[in-house]
């Protein structure tokens, strides 16, 4: 989960950085400014779309095994009776 808040706060510095640094006019304290912020937003929308996945990602496996557990609970097999 760090990598994730770490990859997206990178992510979202790049991201203002780019963006404030191609508006003409703008002094360079406030272009910084401005990619701090947009990575601090980065850094919690991608740990926020992280827990998300995961979370996604152990229910999916929960109802795999649930489904596989009753799959072989109705399966009984039949015994020959001579």
């Amino acid at each position: 989960m760090k990598k994730l808040m770490i990859m997206g706060g990178f992510i979202g510095f790049l991201v203002g950085l780019v963006s404030s640094s191609v508006s003409l006019g703008v002094a360079s304290p406030l272009v910084f400014f401005r990619a701090c912020i947009s990575a601090a937003i980065g850094g919690l929308l991608l740990r926020w779309w992280g827990r998300l996945w995961i979370r996604s990602i152990a229910h999916a496996h929960t109802e795999r095994l649930a489904a596989e557990a009753s799959s072989n609970s109705t399966a009984i097999p039949q015994l020959n009776q001579h």
